[in-house]
């Protein structure tokens, strides 16, 4: 079998085909291995060994009826189905194969712990599970791109590489495609999601996703399915000149005051524990930045109470942002245009480019809020309302974030690759982020928290289990 891409959706299917006694070759394009599977932190799972020694009760069923009702059933319902039965025997494989489970947690209030977080994260879970494919005979060649897939009639024979320059072709029963969708991609994200990349839309951690192995499956034959599904988030500050996860960034993710571009709010604040929520609300506006609104008091309530909303597994709630204050001084020396400090409402309002007396209003009306202990417009949870009183007031400039794009080829529940008459095309597979039909308009983080990586992880497996079975093995 040849598989195109090296993440976790690629690696699990090679490695379980390789399980069967059947060859896997794994065709990246990209130097090095992984690529955004390196960064997840945990993945879901139900009804997992680890959740029966805790008392977690959530089931199998729960969690189907969760995301099929969050996707007003316009997902595939048996492939649904499958991602979630063979979950908790992915959990168990994976400790097979030497990847370690620190917890099964949440990171969220009020939803199922459905979350197993990875020791080392997914970049150790992609190391283990490359040496584990190697060990038993995978070939793995990095920096070989596939130009194209072949069929002869009905029947999948193998694929094209570029070797330096040069097309060879490789023979192969069985393809499954896993490189990791588009998000690179600027005409696609333009066609099929309406964003500007780079200008109301910026990827996190994807580097190189044009969409090459949907491609090749169009190319054959294959019915597209979820193409336009994005995983978003909203994050601040942006840049080259702010590190990923630096402490600025706690104070924007936090559900104090956030407005539009306009200086209004839009939104009630504490969505911001619920990622999906929040890329949702902050894509409406095409800008593609909202800003995050603070003062002295909620700077320094952070820095003795520490966060309310996590950011990652490593900084859970009460966490204490100690280097805020040095990061917030240095951006704003070097007069960065992410986040902005004034001694008055209306001063700040002109250094974001807004309105004073619009940004002055929603202030004021936010506080009364606060002093009555009840949001009259959006009825946010009051221990989130906090006024902001000054001396000093603070705006970051919070981006529309993309992880990942979530669809493109349809498959069934069997992992197996639907041409455009409703057919299975024999010997083609697909799974992780270049496959459709898991995800409706948005990931139901929820009651599914870690279903992009599961989905990767699962489907990759269910893809190589059928493709052994089609193989003979």
């Amino acid at each position: 079998m040849a598989v195109i891409g090296s993440g976790v959706a690629g690696l699990a299917a090679a490695l379980t085909v390789a399980e069967g006694g059947a060859r896997a070759i794994i065709f990246e394009k990209q130097r090095s291995l992984g690529g955004t599977s390196n960064f997840f932190e945990g993945t879901f799972a139900v009804e997992s060994t680890m959740q029966r020694a805790k008392y977690i009760t959530y089931s199998r069923d729960e969690a189907f009826k969760y995301i099929m009702e969050y996707s007003h059933w316009k997902v595939n319902p048996r492939l649904v189905r499958a991602i979630i039965n063979e979950s908790a025997q992915t959990i168990s494989w994976l400790q097979k194969q030497g990847v370690e489970f620190s917890d099964v947690t949440i990171n969220m209030p009020d939803a199922p712990q459905t979350y197993h977080v990875v020791k080392g994260k997914g970049e150790t879970a992609v190391k283990i599970l490359v040496s584990r494919a190697r060990n038993l005979g995978v070939e793995i060649r990095s920096a070989t791109p596939v130009s194209r897939i072949l069929r002869k009639g009905e029947v999948i024979t193998g694929i094209s590489v570029d070797e330096n320059g040069d097309e060879k072709q490789v023979q192969a029963k069985a393809v499954i495609v896993a490189s990791g969708g588009y998000l690179n991609n600027k005409e696609w994200i333009k066609k099929y999601a309406g964003f500007d990349l780079g200008v109301n839309l910026f990827p996190v951690g994807n580097v190189g996703k044009n969409g090459d192995g949907i491609r090749l499956a169009w190319e054959v034959g294959a019915a597209e399915e979820g193409i336009g599904c994005l995983e978003l988030y909203r994050v601040g500050p942006v840049g080259d000149e702010f590190a990923m996860g630096c402490q600025i960034e706690f104070a924007a993710t936090q559900p104090d005051l956030w407005v539009n571009s306009r200086g209004e709010r839009f939104c009630d604040e504490s969505i911001a524990f619920y990622d999906s929520e929040v890329g949702n609300a902050s894509a409406r506006y095409k800008e593609g930045y909202t800003f995050s609104i603070f003062d002295d008091s909620i700077k320094q309530r952070m820095l003795e109470k520490g966060v309310d909303k996590n950011v990652g597994i490593a900084n859970p709630p009460g966490s204490k942002p100690v280097a805020l204050e040095q990061e917030m001084k240095a951006a704003l020396a070097r007069n960065s245009s992410e986040i902005f400090e004034a001694d008055s409402v209306e001063e700040l309002a002109r250094k974001i480019g807004v309105d004073p007396a619009i940004l002055k209003a929603t202030v004021d009306e936010y506080n009364r809020f606060c002093a009555k202990g009840h949001d009259d417009l959006f009825a946010k949870d009051p221990r989130y309302l906090w006024a902001l009183k000054g001396p000093k007031y603070y705006a970051v400039r919070a981006r529309t974030v993309c992880l990942g794009t979530m669809g493109g080829i349809k498959i069934n529940e069997k992992a197996e690759v639907i041409d455009r008459k409703g057919n299975p095309v024999p010997g083609l597979y697909a799974a992780g982020f270049d496959a459709g039909g898991m995800f409706a308009d948005s990931y139901p983080i929820k009651g599914a928290s870690g279903l992009a990586s599961a989905f990767a992880l699962n489907s990759g497996r269910i893809g190589g289990k059928n493709a052994l079975k089609y193989l003979g093995k």
